[in-house]
């Protein structure tokens, strides 16, 4: 129907309904009366109808779509309709100087009954005899709350959703065996893997918003104990204010499940450390170094430098950041290796940064196992590099990413990257003019060459998942948590520290691989779990922080700064010198030896 045949269609109903209420009140009232006769009856059904139609229009009544009519619509017709019987009072009283308020009170009973009853009989109609779609897929809510009943009430409400509802889940035991909007409520999270059975759920959908990361992951694992689907609700204020509507709901990703609460910034220090200053981030083209790229253009740097080795990643950072930021940042790329100690030299030179971001680095661990001589060019030597141009140049902060993988090493790729660490440690020791610090994390979650994109591959080819041991252990965080914690540390440095992120209990490698495996719509069974055994070089737990280098306080909330260890920059320099002569294993033994040395020093002394 049209908007004006429906509009002209209730305004005659409207005003038939006004009509008959004031004559049947009037009749009620006084059995014997003639119409035409009675000039007060005559001039308040006037008024009455010509105030309702007034006030109808001026609450958009005549717009509402009343098939969805729920309290909201109800309230507006009770405005409405006492308005209007407000002003046929005040016309009596003006123009008969008399008050018939017992016929006006059962005018406004009748008014308000017939108005109502006309419009939720559109709504009563919908809710039982439009047929419903049967093929929609059965849907269990967790989360009883506002949030719940809004979902539960847009599926109720949308026919051409894929959703639909059938029970809640909530811990609060009061709202057991209730129903709201005539959906049950039927257990706890305890019952979630009883109750997706019993009913025949194929999805659940997460309704707390406000849910924290804890909570969550005990969620997901009573969830992933079933086949059915499970989704998450944005914020609850996307979902009132119109932002977010049924079809925003969201897979529950991996990052959702790390069990514990993302690391708040200190906004105030990063902006003054940043905000007009020129920033220059090498290793800019990979997954940390463009984070921490998309993270400083936040902060309007005067000029952010892209320096990287591959030409290709290089030009999609930068594609991206000025189609974001044109005419806010200025960006200029390099196309270089860090290896290459001249053209660090005249790059330093050539742009002067304020802070170096230092993220160029060899980081697989097997591939540096058969090639030490190419992690100790890239870690060593390309870091050395870079931070003696800073060094001469004047650049105020430096603050190299490093790895969990650097203490008490056990692989090539963990040692150079220690070796790195004491070498921008010295450089703190012996410049004047610039701070260096270093900054240790975990395993970064989608970066390139971890777990997550290796499992979801292996997973889009039919599995099987290969993990390399069953009890393997490590510590995760985003990339976006990573660069944040690159960009903090420079704000935070005073020279010299190792910082670490509280990165919360290491995750079991092959439980992180169970939840993918769920999350991308499988079972365990249907995808398999393979076992390939621990590859050179690589430990069963990593540590973030060696028992000599531990503060026990933390210096902004969950993150902690290392102690100084001893710098054996002597030994350092002589593998720079004659690391292209010795063969692999030589080489390999030289690196974790020095990595190493600090630990067997402190062994030695115990003894």
């Amino acid at each position: 129907m049209s908007y004006r045949n429906r509009l002209g269609l209730l305004l005659i109903i409207d005003s038939t309904i006004v009509l008959m209420a004031i004559y049947v009140s009037h009749f009620f009232l006084n059995t014997e009366f003639v119409i035409f006769s009675m000039p007060v009856l005559l001039v308040s059904s006037v008024a009455l109808l010509v105030s309702h139609h007034v006030f109808a229009l001026w609450f958009k009544l005549y717009r509402k779509a009343w098939e969805y009519a729920s309290i909201g619509e109800l309230v507006t017709i009770f405005k409405a309709i006492t308005l209007s019987v407000i002003i046929t009072a005040i016309i009596q009283i003006i123009i008969f100087q008399d008050l018939y308020i017992r016929t006006l009170l059962v005018t406004w009973t009748l008014h308000f009954l017939l108005i109502g009853g006309s419009r939720f009989s559109w709504r009563i109609y919908r809710d039982l005899f439009v047929k419903r779609d049967d093929t929609r897929q059965r849907t269990l809510v967790v989360g009883a709350g506002s949030a719940g009943t809004m979902v539960v009430r847009q599926l109720l409400q949308n026919r051409a959703a894929d959703l639909n509802p059938v029970a809640f889940i909530d811990d609060d035991e009061k709202k057991h065996r209730l129903e709201i909007m005539g959906v049950p409520v039927v257990a706890g999270v305890d019952k979630l893997e009883e109750t997706v059975n019993e009913l025949d759920i194929q999805n659940v959908v997460i309704a707390i918003p406000s849910l924290s990361k804890v909570e969550l992951n005990k969620i997901f694992s009573e969830c992933s104990k079933t086949k059915a689907k499970t989704k998450i609700l944005p914020m609850i204020e996307d979902l009132m204010t119109g932002k977010v509507s049924v079809s925003n709901f969201r897979d529950v990703e991996v990052e959702d499940l790390l069990g514990r609460e993302p690391v708040k910034l200190d906004m105030s220090s990063i902006a003054e450390s940043i905000t007009n200053r020129v920033i220059l981030v090498t290793g800019a083209g990979g997954s940390i170094g463009s984070e921490i790229c998309r993270q400083v253009s936040k902060f309007n740097p005067a000029k952010l430098v892209l320096l990287g080795h591959g030409e290709n990643s290089i030009y999609n950072i930068e594609l991206e950041l000025r189609s974001i930021y044109q005419g806010q940042v200025t960006i200029e790329t390099e196309i270089a290796d860090v290896q290459d100690r001249h053209k660090m030299f005249a790059i330093i030179d050539k742009h002067q940064p304020d802070v170096v971001y230092h993220a160029a680095a060899h980081k697989h661990v097997p591939l540096m196992e058969r090639n030490p001589e190419e992690a100790v060019k890239n870690n060593i030597i390309g870091t050395k590099n870079i931070a003696e141009a800073a060094n001469v140049f004047k650049v105020q902060t430096f603050v190299m990413v490093s790895t969990d993988k650097a203490v008490n090493p056990t692989s090539v790729m963990g040692a150079t990257k220690r070796l790195a660490e004491m070498l921008v440690q010295h450089m703190d020791t012996v410049s004047d003019n610039t701070r260096f610090v270093a900054v240790r994390f975990g395993n970064v979650l989608g970066s390139r060459g971890s777990v997550i994109p290796l499992f979801k591959k292996q997973i889009q080819a039919g599995g099987p998942v290969t993990v390399t041991h069953p009890d393997m252990v490590r510590y995760f965080m985003t990339i976006p948590e990573a660069s944040r914690l690159v960009i903090q540390a420079g704000a935070l440095a005073q020279g010299g520290e190792i910082f670490v992120l509280d990165m919360g209990e290491p995750v079991k490698i092959v439980d992180l691989a169970k939840n993918l495996i769920k999350l991308s719509g499988y079972s365990v069974d249907d995808i398999g779990i393979k076992f390939s055994g621990i590859r050179p070089g690589e430990k069963m737990f990593e540590e973030l922080l060696g028992k000599d280098e531990v503060h026990d306080e933390q210096i902004w909330p969950k993150i902690y700064v290392g102690k100084t260890a001893t710098l054996y920059i002597g030994e350092i320099n002589e593998i720079i010198d004659t690391y292209y002569m010795l063969n692999i294993e030589d080489l390999r033994n030289r690196l974790l030896s020095l990595g190493n040395k600090e630990v067997a020093k402190k062994e030695a002394i115990s003894v």
